[in-house]
């Protein structure tokens, strides 16, 4: 699509303060999934809309919160939410409130964040001192909502993102509660994003919102045209090797390792600083201070490598990503989406990296069906495989059980079948 094609932002006629937050983010034209739901929210119409993280929804949800408040006969009392939104994960909730700081920028509402494993006192303070558009995840949402910190009286906007992973994650009964409390549907601006319109989240919609209008945007285009993907078939032992020597030929940045499981982080978050490469692994164990420092120092640019896992990486946004590397290729193919939707974001470009090793080249088939296209096979030359050194194994707590460890050593090429796939 070409620019003349696109719809700009200053034809939708926002009120001028909320187009001054959309100048100060340094949009110019909408995206498919903006274009799509946007002019049908300004027009008052509720919207289930299918999208998956890196296609600009946050700021298709933000804008038409921001146009429905300013445009309100309503004023609110000062005190109560007159918008919220309700996010699975802290993450995605934190990136929601620092969004829309951005493009609430030129009104003077007040947007707060509420999720668990941060101060509570601090939290509720906060609130208590008024808020216009709170933003949050169910459980502490609801915690401050039973304590009488907030009432829901004067919600005109309600904003259910990633409705699915609300499902996954088993608040569909929290979302119930809140969305039960509420003015009725047709008082409100309802506004609901999903990775998949399944038929539950669907029936979500149609019970809780009124006469919703569904825009999907397929996943064939969820694959940014300004990604460049690849895929390399290491055997299991020249995994760790050829992932070193790529992060220092591209002089890693901003580069986000993705891995299946826990275990492999850890693994990786021991070897790839012991190979001069500054990397830290996030996983669900984490504990929240330390994720917002490391999440925080990534996204300032001090931490090159980020090792991350699909659960606890859902819901990040962090803009200037260059580089995506499934060191393990996802066993979802909806998951291969999601990673790479972490770069090549605001019109940048950005390159996705794919290892199909012996363990999970099984998924690629599924993968290339799903995104519509096959993935371009690079070979791995000698040069591209280092010597690497092996970091001590962790101390382990004596358990009674056969100590594990694998064994280590140099190139990492000797041993492990498999080997690579040519085409």
């Amino acid at each position: 699509m070409t620019d003349d094609q696109k719809i700009r932002f200053d034809s939708l006629q926002l009120p001028p303060e909320v187009q001054a937050g959309v100048e100060a983010a340094g949009f110019e034209f909408c995206t498919p999934i903006q274009a799509a739901t946007l002019p049908r929210a300004l027009a008052g119409h509720d919207v289930a809309g299918q999208a998956q993280t890196g296609t600009g929804k946050t700021a298709a949800f933000l804008l038409a919160t921001l146009n429905r408040l300013m445009t309100s006969e309503k004023t609110g009392d000062g005190k109560n939410p007159r918008a919220i939104m309700l996010a699975p994960t802290r993450e995605l909730a934190i990136q929601i409130f620092e969004d829309a700081k951005v493009l609430g920028s030129g009104t003077d509402y007040r947007f707060q964040v509420v999720f668990g494993g941060a101060d509570y006192d601090k939290q509720r303070d906060k609130l208590e001192n008024g808020v216009d558009v709170l933003i949050g995840t169910p459980g502490r949402f609801i915690d401050y909502y039973k304590q009488g910190v907030f009432n829901l009286k004067q919600v005109e906007v309600v904003v259910l993102d990633e409705a699915d992973r609300m499902f996954d994650l088993g608040f569909i009964k929290d979302i119930r509660y809140v969305l039960r409390r509420l003015p009725d549907a047709d008082q409100r601006l309802n506004l609901l994003f999903s990775a998949t319109l399944s038929q539950k989240v669907l029936e979500l919609a149609y019970e809780h919102m009124n006469d919703p209008e569904s825009v999907a945007i397929e996943p064939e285009k969820l694959t940014a045209d300004l990604v460049t993907e690849a895929v390399y078939f290491p055997s299991n032992r020249e995994k760790i090797p050829l992932l070193i020597g790529m992060l220092n030929k591209i002089e890693a940045k901003r580069t986000m390792v993705f891995v299946n499981t826990k275990r492999e982080a850890e693994k990786l978050e021991r070897f790839l600083p012991f190979n001069g490469i500054d990397a830290k692994a996030i996983s669900g164990d984490v504990p929240q201070n330390k994720r917002m420092r490391m999440l925080k120092s990534f996204q300032d640019g001090e931490l090159p490598v980020l090792i991350c896992t699909d659960v606890a990486s859902r819901g990040l946004h962090v803009p200037g990503v260059s580089h995506v590397i499934n060191y393990d290729l996802p066993t979802d193919c909806e998951d291969y989406v999601h990673r790479i939707g972490r770069t090549a974001r605001a019109g940048a470009a950005g390159d996705s990296i794919s290892f199909a090793c012996e363990n999970f080249a099984m998924s690629l088939p599924e993968i290339e069906d799903y995104i519509g296209h096959r993935l371009p096979v690079e070979s791995i030359s000698d040069e591209m495989i280092p010597r690497i050194k092996i970091p001590p194994k962790p101390e382990r707590k004596e358990r009674g059980g056969r100590p594990g460890g694998g064994k280590g050593g140099g190139r990492g090429r000797s041993g492990g079948g498999g080997g690579r796939r040519r085409r």
